[in-house]
C-alpha cells in the first residue's frame, strides 16, 4: 500500500521572523487571513487532523497556551501541554535527547523559554518543525498578530510600507518586543521609529544587523530619546512592560527612567494624529506603561483585538509549517488497514 502523500518539503522551523523573506511572511499572513475568514464563518478545515503538538512551557502564559491548543484543536488536532517538572527537558535529559524523543512522537514541538539558545538548539536536532512562542530576546508570534492587526486597521490611503509603527518604551535587554517589531521592520520593509532612555536603548549591534536587511527591504529604523518627536506622524503607537520576570530588583530605577515620560498615557496619544491607534502585546501593568484609558478606550486601543489575533496567527502558522510534514493516507489505504485490524482483534478477542 502507498500513501498518497509521503512529504518531501524539507523541514522549516519558525524562529525569527528576521530570518524569513517578506515573500514568505506575506504567504503566511494571507494564511492567516484565509483561515480566520474559515474561522469566522465556523468552517476551519480540519488540516491537522490527526496532528500532535508538543507545547513545553518553561514560563507563564496566557495567550500564548490558549492560542496554540485552540487552534490545533480547530485544524483537528491535539496540543500537548509540557510544563517543567513533568518532563525531563534540559535538567535529567540532554535537549538533543528531547528533540529526538519529541520528534519521533509528535509532528511538531513548541517552545517558550527565557534562553533563546535554547530554541536554537531544539532546532537543530529535532526532525519536525519547532515553533518559538517567545524567548526573553524575541517574540515572533505576538509581532505577526501585531502586523495582522495593523492591516486590519491601515490609515486611509496608506499601504503597510507606508505606516509609522513607534514604540515607547524599553529596546535594550529587557526589550522583547521592541526587537521583535525592528526583526519584522527588517523583513517586511517598514517604517520603524523606537523611542527609549538611552541607558535602556537597543544596542549599536542590532541596530546595525536591522539596519542591513532594511536597505534589502526599503524598510527604516530611527533611535530616538524624543518621545514627543517620536510619535508626532505614528499611526501605531506600542509600549511594552518596563521589567520583566527576574527584574524586579530593578523596578524602582526602571520606573525613575520609564515614568511619566514614556508613559503610553491620553496625553502622548493626543501627541500623534487622531487616526493613530494604540496597541499592547499583554500583560499590561495598567497605571504603568500604559494607562486604562488609553487601554480601554473604544476607539483608539486595538489592544483585544490584537490579543484574538494571537489565536489567528497560531492556527495559519500551524498550518503553514506542519500541514506540509503530514503523512496522508487515501481512502484504499485506510480501508485497508481498518480491515485488517478488525479482523485480527475480532479473531483473537472473540
Amino acid at each position: 500500500m502507498k500513501l498518497s502523500h509521503t512529504p518531501t518539503y524539507p523541514i522549516k522551523h519558525f524562529l525569527d521572523n528576521y530570518d524569513l523573506a517578506k515573500e514568505e511572511i506575506q504567504d503566511i499572513l494571507t494564511t492567516i487571513i484565509q483561515l480566520k475568514e474559515a474561522a469566522h464563518q465556523n468552517a476551519v478545515p480540519q488540516l491537522l487532523r490527526g496532528a500532535t503538538l508538543a507545547m513545553i512551557f518553561e514560563e507563564p502564559s496566557t495567550r500564548t497556551r490558549v492560542s496554540f491548543e485552540t487552534a490545533m484543536a480547530e485544524l483537528g488536532g491535539h496540543g500537548l501541554y509540557l510544563k517543567p517538572g513533568e518532563i525531563h527537558f534540559g535538567s535529567h535529559e540532554a535537549i538533543k535527547d528531547t528533540a529526538q524523543v519529541l520528534s519521533s512522537m509528535c509532528d511538531g514541538i513548541m517552545l517558550r523559554t527565557e534562553d533563546h539558545e535554547l530554541v536554537l538548539t531544539l532546532a537543530k536536532y529535532a526532525s519536525v518543525p519547532v515553533f518559538n512562542a517567545m524567548t526573553y530576546y524575541i517574540h515572533p508570534t505576538q509581532g505577526l498578530a501585531d502586523v495582522l492587526t495593523m492591516m486590519e486597521h491601515l490609515p486611509k490611503g496608506k499601504s503597510l510600507e507606508e505606516v509609522e509603527v513607534v514604540f515607547v518604551g524599553d529596546s535594550g535587554e529587557n526589550g522583547i518586543m521592541a526587537m521583535e517589531h525592528a526583526h519584522l521592520a527588517a523583513s517586511l520593509g517598514l517604517h520603524y521609529t523606537i523611542a527609549s532612555p538611552k541607558q535602556y536603548s537597543i544596542s549599536d549591534a542590532e541596530i546595525k544587523k536591522v539596519e542591513e536587511k532594511m536597505q534589502k527591504t526599503g524598510g527604516t529604523l530611527t533611535v530616538t530619546e524624543n518621545v514627543e518627536e517620536a510619535v508626532k506622524k505614528a499611526d501605531f503607537i506600542i509600549p511594552d512592560v518596563w521589567y520583566y520576570y527576574g527584574y524586579e530588583d530593578e523596578k524602582d530605577e526602571r520606573t525613575a527612567a520609564f515614568y511619566p515620560r514614556y508613559q503610553l498615557n491620553m496625553e502622548m496619544l493626543e501627541m500623534a494624529p487622531d487616526h493613530c491607534k494604540a496597541m499592547h502585546c499583554l500583560p499590561a501593568n495598567r497605571e504603568v506603561e500604559i494607562t486604562s484609558e488609553v487601554l480601554d478606550h473604544p476607539t483608539r486601543s486595538l489592544v483585544f483585538q490584537e490579543a484574538e489575533n494571537r489565536l489567528h496567527v497560531q492556527r495559519g502558522l500551524l498550518a503553514w509549517y506542519l500541514y506540509p510534514q503530514l503523512k496522508r493516507a487515501d481512502d484504499q489505504t485506510k480501508a485497508y488497514y481498518e480491515g485488517k485490524m478488525r479482523a485480527f482483534l475480532d479473531q483473537r478477542l472473540n
